[in-house]
């Protein structure tokens, strides 16, 4: 699959936290994005073919339980929480599971902020962890997809109730959502999705991460200066964000690539796709959002791509009935896990804490380099084999420092730098945050050639 580039000030500070994380790294970028599209939804909106609409991105995070997806929600706080002022606090709710309760919530909230120093505020959060759950609940109301489809638009919201008429207009309102892939495929029907009720979600399936050794790490502070910034920016006053002259060739290429990708596909999967080219604009428009310009650029387009176009790849993914994503391993070698064994007793081990372990016979662990066999005479019976490790050879000596991964681990790459440990016996625990990975070179501009001929 597709690796999404990390962009901007967002990606940045998810590569500073992701390697105190046991969550995928792209459901933290994610998460941020769904925020901050809520965030700026009040006063943001992207034109193309001179017609306006709203920047919100709905995502799903779909992963088996206990895979990360509430880590990277928590994350993603971590990440925007200052930045945003209070807005998380004030603008998050849950467990909407009507077309009614939606339209009522924004109208309360109308009502509450229209008479304040800074005027209406109908910007929502809707984050369900349980989402299975709301979908369960919905299938009894009818008018709950029509509303969802109505504030994905931007487009007045009503209600008509016996005491007074509710009405919102222009509602800046996203879904952020967690669900298994089993869900998914369970619950979120073709019906709904060709009506256009669920085809509206970004679907990311999170890949499963090696569990870290230390839990008492807390996640480094991230710098929210240039968020904070993007953010007052944002919200000063209505913006609307277009696309740059060079970035136009491109804009023609991912269109195209959302209509084939859509007539190739079985109709099962292809109604999940249909607004491909909706989302990327979306996606890129927060991005350019996020670095206060007015104007999307090819890099910045690029990047949007990447992203949607993994969500392409998961959502077909999901409806074949696929789960999460294994992380490739490398099978260890018989001297990593002898040394592992030899390491977990103190660099020295008898014959019988680490023969039986690793599957070897006293003549191979002999032949090892950079390990010391000695026998040691016992008061009766035989004497004792001892493996120990040679301490003066320069291998052991670098593989003994602390940034080096020990014997039984395996270090794996989150896709942009930053280096993720799995730990299967034992290492030096780390006390400093490592730095921060340097930024991924931004995708080169898509020009000619096709970019999805090997999707097809």
């Amino acid at each position: 699959m597709s690796t999404p580039v990390l962009y901007g000030s967002i990606g940045r500070a998810v590569r500073r936290i992701a390697p105190f994380l046991e969550t995928d790294a792209l459901g933290v970028y994610v998460a941020a994005l769904s925020m901050w599209s809520a965030a700026i939804g009040g006063t943001v909106k992207v034109s193309s073919r001179g017609n306006a609409r709203p920047v919100l991105i709905w995502s799903a995070l779909a992963a088996g339980t206990g895979r990360g997806k509430g880590t990277a929600l928590r994350a993603a706080h971590h990440v925007l929480d200052k930045s945003l002022s209070r807005f998380l606090v004030t603008h998050t709710t849950s467990g909407i599971t009507s077309g009614a309760s939606l339209v009522h919530h924004l109208w309360e909230q109308q009502e509450a902020t229209s008479e304040t120093e800074h005027g209406r505020d109908v910007r929502t959060l809707v984050v369900e962890e349980e989402w299975t759950e709301v979908l369960k609940r919905v299938k009894r109301d009818p008018s709950f997809t029509t509303k969802l489809r109505a504030a994905w638009d931007g487009a007045t919201l009503r209600n008509t109730t016996k005491d007074e008429a509710q009405e919102v207009r222009d509602p800046a309102i996203v879904l952020h959502t967690h669900i298994t892939p089993s869900d998914w495929a369970r619950y979120v029907g073709e019906s709904d999705a060709a009506g256009g009720s669920y085809n509206r979600i970004l679907p990311f399936l999170l890949g499963s991460v090696p569990m870290l050794d230390d839990d008492r790490v807390t996640l480094p502070q991230v710098d929210g200066r240039e968020l904070s910034d993007a953010y007052g920016w944002a919200t000063a006053r209505p913006r609307v964000i277009t696309l740059a002259e060079d970035a136009r060739s491109l804009w023609r290429i991912v269109r195209r690539y959302a209509r084939i990708l859509g007539e190739t596909l079985p109709e099962g999967q292809a109604v999940f796709i249909e607004r491909t080219a909706e989302q990327t604009l979306r996606v890129a428009a927060c991005l350019a959002a996020s670095e206060c310009s007015e104007t999307i650029s090819v890099e910045v387009l690029s990047a949007a791509f990447t992203l949607v176009r993994r969500s392409v790849q998961d959502a077909v993914r999901i409806t074949k009935g696929a789960t999460s994503p294994k992380v490739k391993r490398q099978p260890l070698t018989l001297e990593d896990k002898v040394r592992a064994r030899i390491e977990m007793h103190g660099g020295r081990a008898m014959s019988s804490q680490v023969l039986p372990y690793v599957g070897a016979t006293a003549a191979e662990v002999r032949a090892l380099p950079g390990i010391v066999v000695t026998e040691e005479r016992q008061r009766v019976g035989r004497p004792a084999v001892v493996f120990s490790l040679a301490v003066d050879s320069a291998r052991d000596t670098e593989r003994m420092k602390p940034e080096v991964v020990a014997a039984g681990q395996r270090a794996e790459t989150d896709g942009n730098g930053a280096k993720v440990v799995s730990m299967d016996a034992y290492r030096p625990e780390p006390k400093q945050a490592p730095e921060p990975a340097p930024e991924p070179k931004r995708p080169e501009p898509l020009a000619d050639s096709n970019p999805f001929r090997a999707l097809l």
